[in-house]
């Protein structure tokens, strides 16, 4: 029985020894994590700097469902923010924002706070991925670290999977499109409102989506009726200053005057035909979408109607779906009715 005793202390004195040595461990660490994707700068950070899309490659969310995002008004840029609750419950909110550069954060991931930094570097088309977070352990923490083999294995496990899965759902929700012509189609006309901007061509699909959720969000306030989806005409390429003209706009079924000084203006879309053509997918197939368009007109010998601007209209955007292979974009280019000239008959003379 006494030895019995003994063993127990001897365990309960290591298991004591063992917390002072652990608690009295450095508590500060950095991990980093990279990967090559092979998807342009700029569509990765779009989509990591949103946080709606988080719930598509976060590991942490892969738990068969029991991980529930919520998202506030804000979810990308900075000031942007999320929370998440399940077998772990945890925040992130944007603290620092570079286009195309980086992204900094502030995680709060079970009631511990850290750092985090994502940095994005072009390699040759692809993409350097690169995720840095920063951080100090309470002593919870380090005895689960030790346990475990070191925070390195913990969150490095979770960095790695969380880049693999970005990885591959950016691969296929990228690469995964379609363009249909869908010929010659009557468009009426239409009055909108909307808001002309100024971009440059590599900033155009985050500009107008600013605007649209914008646009949206002004009508709902002012409780004003949408006649359809919103719709972008494509004013004007300079080749000089290499910026583009464009206007981000709503139908509604009148004119409506708007006051002096406003940023928002009234215009009307005249009545003309145009050759339309759907893009199902990802913005970054616009180029290819356009191409079809001109290569349609080319080959059946239309004439282009540059009295009116082209125009696409969002029927799906990234605010009612997360998968950008499902995004649905109709384009119209104007164009001239094709003027089909009569066959001549020629009436036989009458024999003398």
């Amino acid at each position: 029985m006494k030895i019995l005793k003994y063993l127990l202390l001897l365990i309960f004195l290591f298991l004591i020894g063992l917390t002072v040595f652990i608690a009295t461990q450095k508590g500060d660490y950095t991990i980093v994590r990279s990967k090559i994707i092979k998807i342009p700068r700029s569509t990765v950070f779009n989509y990591v700097n949103d946080y709606k899309n988080w719930e598509t490659f976060a590991s942490w969310s892969n738990d068969g469902g029991r991980t529930k995002f919520i998202f506030p008004n804000l979810t990308k840029g900075k000031g942007a923010s999320c929370s998440w609750n399940g077998i772990s419950s945890g925040k992130s909110i944007t603290t620092e924002v570079r286009d195309n550069t980086f992204i900094h954060q502030k995680f709060i991931f079970n009631d511990t706070e850290t750092l985090g930094k994502w940095t994005f570097k072009d390699t040759l088309g692809k993409t350097k991925v690169t995720w840095e977070t920063r951080g100090k352990m309470d002593v919870f923490t380090k005895i689960k670290a030790y346990l475990n083999g070191g925070i390195e294995n913990i969150i490095g496990d979770v960095y790695e999977k969380s880049l693999y899965q970005l990885d591959r759902t950016l691969d296929y929700e990228i690469n995964t499109f379609k363009i249909n012509s869908n010929g010659i189609v009557a468009r009426p006309k239409m009055f909108y409102i909307g808001q002309t901007i100024t971009s440059n061509p590599e900033k155009v699909n985050k500009n107008i989506r600013i605007l649209i959720p914008k646009m949206v969000s002004f009508f709902k306030k002012n409780n004003m009726v949408m006649l359809g989806k919103p719709f972008v005409i494509m004013n004007a390429a300079d080749e000089k200053s290499k910026v583009i003209t464009l206007s981000v706009c709503i139908p509604v079924k009148d004119s409506i005057a708007i006051m002096e000084g406003s940023e928002l203006m009234s215009g009307t879309l005249e009545a003309h035909s145009s050759v339309k053509t759907t893009l199902t997918g990802d913005y970054s197939h616009f180029a290819k979408a356009d191409q079809k368009a001109l290569n349609y007109i080319f080959e059946n010998q239309l004439k282009r109607n540059f009295a009116i601007q082209p125009s696409r209209i969002y029927l799906i955007t990234y605010d009612e779906d997360k998968h950008p292979s499902k995004w649905t974009t109709e384009l119209y280019y104007p164009v001239y009715p094709k003027v089909i000239s009569p066959k001549s008959s020629s009436t036989p003379k009458p024999k003398p």
